[in-house]
């Protein structure tokens, strides 16, 4: 096995990519790219924004008027909702009407805020449309439909810009390049209506529907433009709150040129060009730049940020509903009723499971609330309200507050990812800090806004108690590095805030009152750096003094004794012996009837060979293990499985990997006798000529001929450390677990001895384990050991002998393979160089085997080149270093 260090050197390059892909880094660098360019473009623009002017500007906003534009917000974003309407009616998709517009609410916020060409929406509708049982070709179909009909409200807005409606030119003559991206948006309107007609578009887009009739046209269009009209006449109503003179034809040619710039830019939400060129728009009709940055980030706020924490809100209740149970109901209203108590205090716990997207909004919702931490603390606070607080408390307790705030901002957002994968002691922190947190804004500047919002996250994540259930998950070094990143630029953007907004806001009042509660840059600096430091220590402490994420250690004594008594009265497998090596763990599953060995590597579980036990109970087993596993966030992979098993782990939703096969000798057919064999008969006789002998030691072994095979075994490793998992190695306990072979030269010196590792299956098959010769031996001296092993097995009524696997082989053949199995195809047929995969097969075809596959059962969820990587490492780990 080699093959194992070899190819670790070759899968270098495939882990840097998978550690890139595994951080997201490359699904951001585009985006980030574009944002970082369109800042240095609009370097000029947002210099000239009087920050202190706008925060007086949100400072003196009456709570109607707010409440006002907070409400066709709204009305703007549940238009959105006419797009599920439609493929609702389109496709005949079984989901009531309120379930619709909640559904659409949910997937079209998010789209809005984190958009990636449409896939967020896509994918959050995949999965509320799968909750309610809708068949996956009707998602599909559905999905793919909306995709083509986004644009088309925009492309009709565009052509309103370019007939003269919405007057545009101004902006056009400053950015030339607009003009282009204008046209191109405009044009997707009539190609689409001709791409409709199509073949390509009725399989793929329409499920084989044909061309759309004029009524689903229509009603396409008409949702796209409503989705694009009312946002521009949010973005309307909103300027014109603070520029009176800004005409609505005016405001919907800027809205339609900037979100097209948006588009173009291919950031989340847009975020960057459709900033810069509203703002351009705005200030070429001659408006102040500080009203135009208030009318940004307003809108920004009110129809991206609030509807999309509300849609995260109505995610964190989204779960499956529990369709046995429903299906069983008699439907009565007596039985569908609840009592008030019950059902307050025990929701949503009697559901038994909640989904995914639940655990993920309340997440978003916990980092959403650490950054308003931060920004609030960033801001300064109304002066009413800060002398209203200075009444109740002391000035020294609301600095305090405010360093406060800024050390549980700090600490919501690391805890976030624990509350996402539903850790529970990171509930009960993040519940602590939310209402300390709630607390601190009321006592710095009795900014109850915050306050409010951050109790209810706080309820929302008592309310979802039930789902905390993890005990703790794996942290290795690129989460620190990654949290670590993130933290930094987020204090490093509150540092940014608050050192421009306090002294602007400052110079703009007309008189310095207050002026001792408005911080100066360097306190700000001060401020962040100690509240990022103590935040760290506390969460580092907290780690410290965690529980063990999932302590992995030898197998014990007792084990081992209780594997050996399992063993008496179940049967095993070909990798039963390498139990014997004390570097896996066991779990003991349905109530100790079936046995999973396994051994840890990074975040996941590798389980080798097939569960031991009843086949019965292996399914029930498997699931008991997945539970296991997923108290620790780790991940559940089988190695080696036999083509048997495969039923089981397919029906847990798991994929296949063709490993390679096994080589197995049938001793009833096995002889010497033939033409195909002649070549094995000249070794035998050769050897016998020689005088050479074969011997079977049997256990327990002296210590004499333990201390002569580890000679052997030194000089055949030549300073190479031994290999574990599903290798044997030289251990004195473990080689007298069984029989060892001997090949003895004429003056008894041993030059060649291979372990056995039986069958544990009535003594029916014998399987090779470690092997290990001498240097300068005869050439076709492992082929006399094994000539010489499968007669002595063959005498001793065993069935079968096993020669091991041969890596890679019969492996991506087919045209219709994978393409990691094609690629492993390629490093099997060309792989020569560096090791003799296709030479390794053509030995063991030597003896006539029976060749048998071996797979990979790996979760969809995991990254396949990453996880060949880390097997290497597991293989190639020192068996000693197990942990």
């Amino acid at each position: 096995m080699n093959w194992i260090r070899e190819i670790a050197y070759k899968l270098h390059l495939i882990k840097l990519l998978s550690i890139l892909y595994r951080t997201r880094l490359l699904r951001f660098l585009i985006p980030v790219a574009i944002i970082v360019f369109v800042y240095l473009e609009g370097q000029k623009q947002f210099r000239e924004i009087n920050w202190g002017s706008m925060i007086h500007e949100f400072h003196h906003m009456r709570p109607f008027t707010i409440i006002l534009l907070l409400s066709f917000s709204f009305l703007a974003v549940s238009v959105m909702s006419t797009y599920d309407l439609l493929i609702r009616r389109h496709f005949n998709l079984s989901i009531g009407f309120w379930d619709t517009i909640r559904y659409g609410w949910i997937a079209n916020t998010s789209n809005n805020l984190i958009g990636f060409a449409g896939l967020t929406g896509a994918g959050l509708r995949t999965i509320l449309y799968r909750n309610r049982n809708v068949p996956i070709g009707s998602i599909a179909a559905s999905v793919a439909f909306l995709s083509t009909i986004t644009f088309t409200g925009l492309s009709l807005l565009a052509w309103l810009c370019i007939i003269g409606i919405f007057p545009v030119q101004a902006l056009l003559q400053a950015h030339p390049w607009l003009a282009y991206a204008m046209w191109a948006i405009a044009l997707y309107l009539p190609l689409f209506v001709l791409f409709q007609r199509t073949s390509l578009f009725s399989k793929w887009f329409n499920r084989n529907q044909g061309q759309l009739n004029w009524r689903i046209m229509t009603a396409s269009v008409g949702a796209s433009f409503l989705e694009w009209f009312f946002a521009g006449m949010t973005f309307w109503l909103i300027g014109a709150t603070f520029l009176p003179e800004i005409t609505f034809a005016n405001a919907l040619g800027i809205y339609t040129i900037a979100a097209i710039a948006g588009i173009i830019s291919m950031a989340p939400g847009g975020i960057g060009g459709f900033d810069l060129t509203a703002i351009l728009g705005l200030q070429l009709l001659g408006f102040p730049p500080d009203k135009c940055a208030v009318i940004l980030v307003l809108f920004r706020i009110l129809y991206y940020i609030v509807p999309w924490l509300i849609g995260l809100m109505m995610a964190a209740f989204e779960f499956p509903i529990n369709r046995k149970r429903t299906e069983q109901s008699d439907g009565s209203i007596m039985e569908r009723a609840l009592n008030f108590w019950q059902s307050v205090w025990g929701w949503p716990g009697q559901f038994g499971f909640i989904g995914e997207v639940g655990a993920w909004s309340l997440g978003k919702l916990v980092f959403a609330s650490g950054v308003i931490l931060l920004l609030s603390a960033a801001t300064p606070g109304l002066l009413y309200r800060i002398h209203y607080t200075e009444q109740l408390l002391s000035f020294p307790i609301m600095r305090l507050s405010h360093q406060l705030t800024i050390i549980i901002g700090i600490m919501l957002i690391m805890l976030s990812r624990g509350i996402s994968l539903r850790v529970k002691r990171a509930y009960y922190w993040t519940l602590f800090l939310l209402c300390a947190g709630s607390f601190f804004t009321l006592a710095k500047a009795f900014d109850y806004e915050e306050a409010i919002f951050l109790l209810i996250v706080a309820v929302l994540l008592w309310i979802s108690r039930h789902r905390f259930y993890r005990l703790a998950i794996p942290v290795g070094l690129y989460n620190v590095l990654g949290w670590g990143l993130i933290t930094l630029l987020i204090v490093y953007g509150y540092y940014l805030i608050g050192s421009q907004s306090h002294p602007a806001f400052l110079n703009h009042l007309p008189k310095r009152a207050h002026s001792a509660w408005l911080l100066d840059p360097s306190q700000h600096m001060i401020a962040a750096i100690f509240g990022l430091l103590v935040a760290w220590l506390i969460l580092s402490l907290l780690y410290l003094f965690r529980p063990k994420p999932l302590a992995i250690g030898e197998t014990a004594a007792d084990e081992q004794s209780k594997l050996k008594g399992f063993l008496e009265k179940e049967q095993g497998n070909l990798l039963t012996h390498m139990l014997f090596t004390g570097d896996k763990s066991f779990f003991w599953a349905m109530d100790d009837q079936i046995l999973i060995p396994y051994a840890k590597i990074r975040n996941k579980l590798v389980v080798l060979g097939d569960p031991l036990g009843p086949k019965s109970m292996i399914n029930a087993a498997i699931q008991q293990f997945q539970q296991f596993a997923d108290q620790f966030a780790v991940e559940v992979v089988f190695y080696q499985t036999t083509p048997d098993y495969l039923p089981f782990y397919h029906e847990n939703g798991y994929r296949f990997f063709k490993l390679g096969e096994e080589a197995l000798v049938h001793l009833d057919n096995f002889t010497l006798v033939g033409k195909q064999n002649a070549s094995l008969r000249a070794v035998k006789n050769r050897f016998e000529r020689e005088g050479f002998q074969f011997e079977i030691v049997q256990p327990p072994h002296d210590t004499l001929l333990l201390k002569k095979l580890s000679i052997i075994s030194d000089q055949w490793l030549d300073g190479k450390h031994e290999k574990g998992y599903s290798l044997g190695w030289f251990d004195k306990d473990y080689l007298q677990m069984a029989p060892i072979a001997l090949l003895k030269s004429s003056g008894d010196h041993i030059v060649a001895f291979a372990s056995l590792a039986p069958g544990y299956d009535g003594s029916t098959t014998l399987s090779v384990d470690l092997m290990r010769y001498l240097k300068g031996t005869p050439n076709g001296t492992m082929d006399q050991l094994f000539i010489s092993l499968l007669e002595w097995a063959k005498s001793q009524g065993y069935a079968q002998f096993n020669l091991g696997m041969a890596p890679l082989s019969s492996v991506g053949q087919s045209r219709t393979a994978i393409k990691e199995e094609k690629l492993a195809r390629i490093l099997f047929q060309y792989g020569g160089s560096w090791y003799g995969f296709v030479g390794l097969r053509r030995y063991k075809e030597k003896f006539s085997p029976a060749w048998e596959p071996r797979y990979l059962a790996y979760p969809s969820s995991v990254s396949l080149p990453l996880l060949l990587v880390e097997l290497v490492r597991l293989i190639s780990r020192h068996p000693n270093k197990n942990k």
